[in-house]
């Protein structure tokens, strides 16, 4: 019968107060304050903000709501929970992250990363800047990075695809075409290099 009427009591505070309001901060309290802390905090703010005085009787309401609440240790309890709790019909959006420029945004970045370099290490190559053999270096990891790009455009095209899509049965086939492809171009920039 008590724990009912506990269960009761609660209940019944809840709709005594919002939530979403911060009753701490109405007050000036912590949220570690004890009950007398609050209570000489709500007597000083009520002696400055009480319409008889001057004060505004909205800023009184609103101390007045806020000690209520904070001052019985069961509806401060419900209080807290109900906080701490994340609203259930508050939904989170977020917005694309920058990078994620797209498939057609990831080829185009491979392709320029290759290209440029390539046009690095033909730099380095063609014009005897053999001294300059970390633009070598940087040329050869600006194309590697090209040609991950490339592979991870792949990999989100075939990820975009209907999981009944024949497209998709096929990843070991494609994976073999792609890095056929990347030796492929290797070594015919090998040849180049070497030939002239």
């Amino acid at each position: 019968m008590q724990i009912n009427r506990g269960k009761s009591r609660i209940a019944g505070n809840l709709d005594k107060f919002n939530s979403a309001k911060d009753y701490y901060s109405t007050l000036g309290a912590s949220e570690q304050a004890s009950r007398r802390d609050i209570e000489r905090l709500y007597k000083r703010l009520a002696r400055k903000h009480h319409p008889d005085r001057g004060g505004v009787e909205d800023k009184m309401k609103s101390l007045n709501e806020a000690y209520r609440v904070l001052r019985d240790p069961m509806t401060r309890e419900a209080y807290d929970s109900q906080r701490r709790r994340p609203a259930k019909d508050a939904a989170i959006r977020t917005t694309p992250a920058a990078q994620e420029v797209g498939i057609y945004g990831q080829l185009l970045s491979s392709i320029l990363c290759t290209a440029l370099g390539l046009m690095l290490l033909f730099l380095w190559r063609f014009n005897g800047l053999w001294f300059l053999w970390p633009l070598a270096i940087l040329a050869i990891g600006v194309v590697m990075f090209g040609i991950l790009m490339a592979h991870s455009a792949m990999t989100n095209a075939r990820a975009s695809l209907r999981a009944s899509h024949p497209a998709r049965r096929f990843r070991a086939a494609q994976e073999i075409c792609f890095w056929s492809i990347v030796c492929a171009g290797v070594y015919g920039v090998y040849l180049i290099l070497t030939a002239i």
